[in-house]
């Protein structure tokens, strides 16, 4: 098992300036490796200060591959329905170069219909667009000469360059989280899934075992990969990491929260759950989510058990994601919650289960 850092920006300019943050984000990415975090991720996001300074993950990674030399970089996720397929395999294909094979690439469906409002996409076309994306990305990755006629790209006898420094190409990872449709999808392309548990160890166990259940019916070996992502914070005692943590849980929370309520439309019918996901966010707070698992804060013993039980209750997790400088951190107080994690956590699980492929 992994443990990584993922860096989801949810400040706008009133509050720290892009330039602060992915400066101290590089910072982090370079400390990371150094206390034992083996990967480094990061999203993709528009026009608003939930995401909105992470508008190409591949920007961040190729700057934090020259700050590291070890770690994996994960887009977390980029979205094709913003993206034309031939620009982001080129995308792929560069950034695999620039980091030596490092690169793992999640893909998403995206959520936020400010996002389709803002960049003329329908959230009807969604489920349409990503299948199709991620195939024309899949197929010109590891083919030469390709010819695709899609409902929405086509192109013809085109061979996509730089080529893949990873053969085949660099691994795909599927972003779901309540929609067992994409769980099988992904288990029947071959692809790992990276989820978030918004509703604790039980919500998040549905999605493995789904996802699991459909790997197994392809007749593929092993059980897959998948990957969880949540906030981390570690501190000697529990009524610090506590305080320093509670306020910045909150404000991103409710910056998520804005950020859904900042457009009001009809239910589309490939986000049917949404209503329901907006309504648990309003009602939730940091306790509730302390005691459902869907934040990790606490001592490194406390997180230690916390962490334990969690990857039990799931069946096993491949890698952990931590989101570690949320909202308006310091650098500094980051680096201190990571590297107590690091020293104190970390070990403990490298001993038990060994690392992630």
């Amino acid at each position: 098992m992994e443990f990584g850092i993922q860096f989801f920006p949810d400040v706008g300019p009133d509050e720290k300036s892009a330039q602060d943050y992915w400066n101290e984000s590089l910072y982090l990415a370079e400390k990371g490796e150094a206390y034992g975090y083996g990967h480094v991720r990061t999203v993709e996001h528009y026009f608003h200060p939930y995401g909105g300074y992470s508008t190409n993950p591949i920007v961040f990674l190729a700057a934090a591959s020259q700050r590291t030399k070890t770690m994996r970089l994960i887009t977390g996720a980029v979205l094709p329905i913003f993206n034309h397929p031939l620009k982001l395999a080129g995308e792929i294909g560069m950034l695999d170069a620039i980091s030596n094979g490092r690169l793992e690439v999640g893909f998403a469906r995206a959520f936020m219909a400010h996002e389709f409002r803002t960049l003329g996409r329908s959230m009807d076309e969604s489920r349409a667009r990503f299948a199709e994306g991620v195939e024309q990305i899949r197929r010109l990755l590891e083919e030469e000469n390709v010819t695709s006629h899609g409902e929405f790209y086509s192109f013809d006898k085109v061979t996509s360059l730089p080529r893949p420094t990873q053969k085949p190409r660099p691994p795909f990872w599927i972003a779901t989280t309540a929609s067992a449709e994409s769980q099988i999808a992904a288990a029947k392309g071959g692809h790992s899934i990276m989820t978030v548990p918004i509703g604790g160890p039980g919500q998040a166990r549905k999605v493995i075992d789904t996802y699991r259940e459909a790997w197994t019916a392809e007749g593929r070996p092993g059980k897959g990969r998948v990957m969880i992502g949540l906030h981390m914070y570690c501190a000697p005692t529990q009524e610090e990491a506590e305080r320093r943590a509670k306020p910045r849980v909150e404000n991103y929370f409710k910056t998520l929260l804005d950020a859904h309520l900042s457009y009001q439309g009809p239910v589309s019918k490939d986000y049917p759950a949404n209503d329901k996901m907006v309504d648990a966010m309003r009602r939730a707070t940091f306790e509730d989510r302390m005691k459902n698992g869907v934040v990790w804060v606490g001592t490194p013993a406390r997180l230690r058990e916390q962490i334990e039980g969690f990857v039990e209750e799931c069946g096993g997790i491949d890698k952990i994601s931590l989101q570690i400088n949320f909202h308006d951190m310091p650098a500094d107080e980051a680096e201190a919650s990571m590297r107590l994690f690091g020293e104190e956590v970390i070990p403990y699980f490298k001993k038990k289960y060994g690392d992630a492929p």
